[in-house]
């Protein structure tokens, strides 16, 4: 054998050398291409018809051209079906907040689903029919790479004539490597195989040196063409672009033959750091897409949260439904500016938010068709109310009729809202027939109001002369002299209505004064006093002072059982304790004076609400 053979020869030993490494990196490679994808942008359309005549006709080109296209059509469809829902939702709420008659939100209906259905059924078919061929066409390429690896088995076996037969076997390689589409699980076998037959070949290749430098050469030509477009793959701003890519360079890289021993190393070092830099940058890309997800997760689990946790009982008020129902839409606003969610979570939180928001506004239907029922019981009452002020506005009989009025008024403050529409009419016609009523009762009381200024200034001049009675003058003439005061204050007429009350309380108060300086125990005196302070009162005053007096009965009542209990466990047979039950005796003998003056002003009280 000769030196330059010899050459050859130990130059082709180097090749399993770079071939292991590439086999190692590829096996890297493969691991990182099994993340998730992403689908290339297709110009979209934007009417759900124009998807499906879209689908449709996408369906009769190769299934291999259009099976991207297909599943961002579909997506496209249901997502501008959400879309006109939303609107025409949003429509809804826009008009039902004018609108008396609330009627719950319908999801209109989708009359193209059954034709996009269709499409889709018959895209599926034509799919299944094409990966079926597909297979049987990979399994068809197979077993021609098998037929050529076993023709290259058999020209190394003939070792005589491998000289002769080199151009042969290139040409085996070369058929070889344009044989693609095969089944994934032969991959790495047949290129295992593939590559011990070309290592075998050279190793028994005797060709001279000339030729073998040539191919050296052009191997390294292309290999340092692979390196420069992997490196300039890793500045590319598009990283899942540049991924795919990668892998296209890897298997240009794995069909180029070897380099000279001294620049395997190199050169594969280089192509491999390239192709490091642009994995880590397409890895850090899906990571960062994670975190987004996540992300938008937190924020829109955080939003359903918000809309779950509605009190209802608090929405008491169209105010307050109005305002929760702009909290909604708020809310509704940022999810629509959330990015996507991982794909196993991001179709059960949309969900999960319409339906607290279907909730909300199913509640606040239910709500508004009460308050509506409720509109036509309050218009019914206010109406009954009209016209009981219609039929008393004629009237003369002021003082009761005023009380009626004033009941009537208080009555229509009790009762709740009515439709805005009839609400201004409904008022203008009770506080006509009221207004009307309360003018001629002051022109037909003007001379009456005279009078009674007459009275006050009279009744205050008494009231001055009760209160200049003298403590030292003779007990018997400052009784004789009060009696015949009040007798004159019983004379004197009504005064004004609104100074009746501040009167009488200082007239009672100077009167029982005297009586109890003068000890005078009369009672049809303090009757007669107590009877003028509740002559001519309304009802409701004289309503309020009777249940005053009623309690003061109730607890003098009780007083007294306390001090006849506590009478039977005396011991009276000391002076000490004969003294004490005297006193005791005098406090029941005085109780039971006093409950007999309260019931009688009870009874006085009585027979002026009659009358």
């Amino acid at each position: 054998m000769t030196e330059e053979m010899k050459s050859v020869i130990a130059d082709n030993e180097s090749v399993e050398v770079e071939n292991v490494s590439v086999k190692e990196t590829m096996s890297e490679i493969e691991s990182v291409a099994e993340l998730e994808n992403i689908e290339e942008n297709v110009s979209l359309p934007v009417t759900r018809l124009e998807v499906v005549e879209r689908i449709e006709t996408a369906i009769e080109n190769s299934i291999a051209e259009i099976k991207n296209e297909v599943e961002q059509l579909k997506q496209q469809y249901y997502k501008i079906r959400r879309q006109e829902i939303e609107t025409a939702r949003s429509e809804y709420e826009a008009k039902e907040s004018s609108d008396e008659e609330k009627v719950p939100f319908v999801v209109p209906a989708d009359e193209l689903e059954e034709r996009l259905k269709s499409a889709l059924q018959n895209y599926k078919e034509k799919k299944a029919k094409y990966l079926a061929e597909q297979e049987a066409q990979k399994e068809a390429n197979l077993a021609r790479k098998q037929a050529i690896l076993e023709e290259m088995l058999q020209l190394i076996n003939d070792t005589d004539n491998i000289n002769k037969r080199y151009s042969e076997f290139q040409q085996m390689q070369q058929s070889f490597k344009e044989i693609s589409d095969l089944p994934a699980t032969a991959v790495t076998s047949l290129w295992k195989t593939y590559q011990l037959y070309v290592e075998q070949f050279y190793d028994m290749l005797k060709i001279n040196k000339e030729l073998r430098d040539y191919d050296f050469k052009k191997n390294l030509e292309q290999k340092t063409a692979l390196c420069e477009a992997a490196e300039k793959l890793s500045q590319a701003s598009d990283v899942v672009a540049s991924f795919k890519e990668l892998q296209h360079l890897h298997d240009e890289w794995r069909e180029v033959g070897p380099v000279e021993r001294e620049m395997r190393e190199s050169i594969w070092q280089r192509f491999k750091d390239a192709s490091t830099v642009i994995n880590k940058r397409h890895q850090q890309y899906f990571e960062d897409i994670k975190a987004k997800e996540k992300e938008a997760e937190d924020a829109k689990v955080a939003i359903c949260e918000k809309a779950e946790q509605i009190d209802y009982d608090q929405l008491t008020s169209f105010v307050l439904w109005e305002e929760k129902t702009k909290d909604i839409l708020s809310l509704q606003a940022e999810w629509k500016t959330l990015g996507f969610a991982s794909r196993k979570v991001n179709t059960q939180l949309f969900e999960r938010f319409r339906k607290a928001c279907d909730n909300f506004f199913s509640k606040k239907s239910d709500y508004y068709k009460g308050v509506k029922d409720a509109f036509t019981t309050n218009m019914e009452a206010k109406q009954r109310l009209c016209e009981k002020a219609e039929s008393l506005k004629d009237s003369t009989e002021w003082q009761k009729t005023t009380e009626k009025m004033i009941a009537l008024q208080k009555e229509w403050k009790n009762i709740g809202a009515v439709p805005r529409k009839y609400s201004d009419s409904l008022w203008k016609r009770f506080v006509s027939a009221c207004d009307y009523f309360f003018e001629q009762k002051t022109q037909a009381t003007a001379a009456q109001n005279e009078e009674e200024k007459k009275n006050l200034e009279a009744k205050k001049i008494i009231l001055e002369k009760i209160k200049a009675i003298a403590e030292t003058a003779d007990k018997s003439e400052a009784e004789k002299e009060l009696r015949t005061l009040i007798s004159e204050w019983n004379t004197i007429g009504f005064v004004p209505f609104k100074e009746k009350d501040k009167l009488n309380k200082a007239f009672k108060e100077e009167v029982d004064k005297h009586f109890t300086r003068l000890n005078i125990q009369n009672k049809n005196a303090r009757l007669s006093a107590f009877e003028t302070t509740i002559k001519g009162g309304n009802s409701n005053k004289l309503y309020n002072e009777r249940e005053k007096l009623l309690r003061a009965y109730e607890r003098m009542k009780a007083e007294k059982q306390t001090l006849q209990n506590n009478m039977g466990f005396l011991n009276i047979s000391s002076k000490q304790g004969n003294s004490f039950v005297k006193e005791m005796e005098r406090k029941i003998k005085k109780l039971t004076d006093d409950i007999e003056l309260t019931l009688e002003k009870i009874d006085l009280i009585d027979k002026n609400m009659k009358g």
